[in-house]
Parts: C-alpha cells; structure tokens; sequence
C-alpha cells in the first residue's frame, strides 16, 4: 500500500506538468543491440578508442554508420560531427625527481614514485630547484572562510597538496560537505587553482581511499600522451602525483618532520608552511595539434523541435598504452563501449516508438578520459540552445550484475530530475537512493558535469547497490573487483558468454522511458533551491 501511494504522489506530481495523450507507443531497449555494440566497441579493432589514433577514426565512423541505419539524422547541421580542436602532448619526464635541501638530496622514481605532465603548448619545461611548500587541500573556498594559499608569493614555487577535501573521515558533516567531496576535492580543480595562485608546479599526494582509485589508475593515465584544449588561462609548468610512501619520505626529510600533516591541514585557519626542500623536475614534449570529434545524431520532434533532451555519452578511452600481462589494448568495455552501446540501443528504441514532440539528441563525446574535453568544448560552444535544453540524461561505465532492485543517483537533491527518475523506478519495482560514496566524487567525474555547469538539469544514475538476485555485498564485491582489477586497465574487455547484460538493460529502460517522458511534455525540470547551478539555468 505504502508504495502505492509513493507511485501515486509522484504520477500524480509529473501528470500536472504533461500535456501526454495516452496514445504512445514504446519500444524496448533490445539487450542484443546492446551486446552487439558493446562488442564490437570493445573489440581490439578499435585500438582502445584514443582520440588523434586510428581508434578514433573506427569509433566515429562506426557510430554515424549505425546511426544511419537506425534512421537518426545527423545533429550538426548536415554532418554527425562536432569537430573539437585539441593539442596532443606526448611528455618525457626526466627519470628522476630530485628533492634537495640542507642536510642532502634524495631521488623519486618515474612511474614508481611520481608522474609529471605539463598543459602548456612548449617543447621543454622545469622545475629548477623550486621550493616546496606543502598547501594543505590546495583550496581557496570563501563560502567556508577557507584559503590555504593565503600569505605567500607562489611564484616560481611548487604547492604539495593532498587529495580530496577537508570534510572527507573529518567526522563532522559541517566541514565542507562532510563525507561527500566538493568540487575543491578533484584534482582538476587542485591544479586550476595554484595556476592561478601564481605557483610554477603543484604536487598532489595520492593516497588511495581519498582518491578512491590505486596508483596503478596514476600510472596508467598519467604516462604517455596527455590531450588538451588551448586555453588562456594560467597554467602551471608541471602538474604532478607522488605516492603516499614518496610524500611520506618528503615531509621525514622536511621541517615538518614528525608532524601529523594530514590533520594539519584539516584545521581551519591551515597556514602554508614551507617544507624547507626543493624540487627538480623536467619535460621534454612532442606536440601534435589536431581536431578530435564529437559524434551528434537527432530525432527530431514532430511539433517544438527545438526543445531538446540529450543523451550523453564518451566514445573515447585510453588506446593501446602499457603491457599488463601481455596486453597492451584499454578496451573500455565497461568504460564506456557499455554507455556508447546504450546511446546506439536507445535511439533504436525512440526511432521503433510513437514519434516525440520534443527532439532527442544523442552525443557521443571525445576526450573524456583526459579531463572531460568534449563535453568542456560542447558547453562552450553548444549546438542546442541551452535554454531550450530540457535535460542531459548522461550514461558512463554501466557495470551492473543482473538486473538491480536501486537506482543509484550522483548528485541526487540537485533537481526535479530525481523525481523523473524516481518514478519510472517504481514503474520496474525499484528504489531510488543517493550514492552512497559521494565522497569519490563521481559527480565531478563525468560528462554531464559540462552540461550542468551550464544550467541544464543533468541525471546520472544506475544501478548499482542491491540486486534482485543479487546481495548487498555480493554487488559490493563486483564493484570493488572492477576498480582494483579492471578500471582503466586492459583487463576491462567483453566476454559475451560471462557477461550478464540484463541489468544494463533495466537501466536503458529506465533511461528511455524518462526521455521519452519528457520529449512529450511542455514542462522544464528545475534545479532545486541551493543548487550551484540553479543560477546558470536562470
């Protein structure tokens, strides 16, 4: 009775808004379109589906064909492309970090101990004997009285920061969002901010819980050739990860010897302490600039076609990078041949069901991997009116085993998108709950990230925590099995015969159905009162 009456609430609230005829037809997201997708993406003809490779070239072309034969226009004008200018830096670091200071020096081993890269468009870079000074968070966050780079003059420094946000295992729900990572708590901002700061170099130690990934992810992902989009503003010479063991030796070698760092920097009022050291570093840079693409595709709706909802999702991934146990091709299968497989089977679905009055976009992104770069460069240059945008329905690395009993919503309390996702969910007999590792940060790690700092309500779900056939610890062993042993490594490839994709199916579903809800009303979900993006939209 009780869910019922849940059921009935939410209709009833989502009815108010539609002007729907009760004449719709829809289809079934088809799990073998999804198989059939997913393993071709995966495949190791696709070369890992790098940007500026022959990948990519495979990847976008293989998408606009399928989208042809579905029947879905092309979303650019008359192309399926998006051209997205971008610059490839190819960076040697030198095999050594060197850390001086009075009483001698020490070495930290390339890809052991540290990874450096540069974003600024020059052959060569250093660090010559810059002085390090540890940062604290490396935050300067006035809505929480908070700045650890108050009282110095950064330039020509190197800032050493921790990863995440004050508030992560502090125990108090009131020091910045608690548990659940801010935006100041991804490395992105970390080093967005000391370029600002002044400072020539910024160190972030990682540490594996706070991070929620092992090293072996740095390793990988840091090495190797590093794609940007040319910006004008500041940059830092070096950008760089040191192992917690690597800080450790730093800060025994430092004036702060023996201080218990990490609690340090949890106190407001953190004041920037010199380590007393310096550092050396260099990077020699092979740069190539060349134009990677978005890949855009719509079905236009039959009365307010301009009114668009978006269906998102990143092509791209790491290519052929390297050897793990004699494999050397990221496959992405999970991450994200599954989400770019999904946005090919949903569009299958809307093409086989009662025509919308709204349009449906499906975007294909490039450059996620390396920083969310297509979905950066769409936000800046968008092909649908934001405005006129209903809705950004994002789908990345969908893992689940079976079909689950929650959908699991990042950003959950953002917007009335939530409520939309809440009732098809009892529609398939499940509930809706928030992640419950908000302090990973995922919200912050995705495409629909782009698309919500523009003002347009953005969902990003799956199921994720509990199965129907599946428990609560069995799911948690699965995912935990995925992020050790297989995220953003070779390992995560398609096995049709061990592959269970009846629960990405549950979750298309519910995707589909939610668009195709909204295609067909004349209501815009909203962003809910203290969201940061409830003022972009406005």
């Amino acid at each position: 009775m009780k869910n019922y009456l849940m059921l009935l609430v939410v209709v009833l609230f989502l009815s108010c808004k539609s002007n729907n005829k009760t004449t719709e037809e829809l289809a079934e997201v088809d799990q073998t379109t999804i198989a059939k997708h997913i393993e071709r993406l995966a495949s190791d003809e696709f070369l890992g589906r790098k940007p500026f490779t022959e990948g990519e070239v495979k990847t976008v072309n293989y998408l606009k064909d399928e989208f042809e034969k579905i029947g879905v226009l092309p979303g650019n004008g008359d192309s399926f492309f998006q051209e997205v200018p971008m610059v490839e830096i190819t960076g040697t670091p030198s095999e050594k970090m060197v850390i001086s200071g009075k009483d001698g020096s020490f070495n930290l081993d390339v890809l052991k101990d540290f990874v450096a890269v540069t974003s600024k468009v020059k052959t060569d870079v250093s660090l010559d004997n810059s002085e390090l000074v540890f940062a604290g968070y490396g935050i300067v966050a006035p809505e929480y009285n908070w700045n650890d780079y108050e009282g110095v003059d950064w330039k020509g420094k190197t800032a050493v920061v921790l990863i995440n946000d004050p508030g992560f295992q502090s125990g108090d729900s009131t020091l910045f969002k608690g548990n659940e990572m801010t935006y100041y708590g991804r490395w992105t901002y970390k080093y967005e901010e000391a370029a600002r700061q002044g400072a020539s170099g910024l160190i972030i130690i990682h540490d594996t819980e706070p991070a929620s990934y092992g090293w072996n992810v740095i390793e990988s992902g840091w090495s190797g050739a590093k794609l940007i989009i040319e910006s004008n503003l500041p940059l830092l010479d070096v950008e760089s990860w040191i192992s917690n063991e690597s800080a450790q030796k730093i800060f025994d070698a430092s004036i702060m010897k023996g201080e218990d760092y990490k609690t340090l920097a949890r106190i407001k009022g953190f004041k920037a302490t010199s380590l007393d050291l310096n550092i050396s570093v260099a990077i020699q840079n092979k740069i190539k600039k060349d134009v990677s693409k978005n890949v855009v595709a719509l079905i236009p709706g039959t009365e307010r076609k301009d009114e668009v909802i978006i269906y998102s999702a990143h092509w791209d991934h790491f290519g052929i990078g390297k050897a793990i146990d004699g494999d050397s091709i990221y496959n992405g299968a999970i991450d994200n041949a599954s989400g770019t497989a999904a946005l090919l089977a949903i569009a299958e679905a809307f093409k086989k069901s009662t025509p919308t009055k709204r349009s449906i976009a499906f975007i294909a992104l490039t450059g996620e991997e390396q920083g969310l770069l297509g979905s950066a460069f769409y936000a800046e240059n968008p092909i649908f009116d934001p405005k006129k945008t209903v809705a950004n329905i994002n789908i990345d690395a969908l893992n689940s085993p079976g079909k689950m009993k929650d959908l699991t919503i990042t950003g959950y309390g953002q917007s009335e998108m939530d409520e939309y996702a809440e009732a098809a969910a009892l529609k398939q007999d499940r509930y809706i709950i928030p992640d419950p590792e908000a302090e990973k940060g995922y919200f912050f790690r995705s495409d629909h990230f782009n698309f919500a700092k523009i003002g347009i309500p953005a969902l990003y779900a799956s199921g994720s925590y509990e199965g129907f056939d599946t428990s609560i610890e069995e799911v948690k062993e699965i995912n935990e099995n995925y992020l050790k042993n297989k995220y953003h490594q070779p390992s995560d490839e398609y096995d049709s015969a061990t592959s269970d994709l009846s629960g990405v199916q549950f979750d298309l579903q519910l995707f589909f159905e939610i668009g195709f809800k909204l295609a067909n009303e004349n209501y815009f979900p909203k962003w809910y009162d203290g969201s940061e993006f409830k003022a972009a939209r406005e």
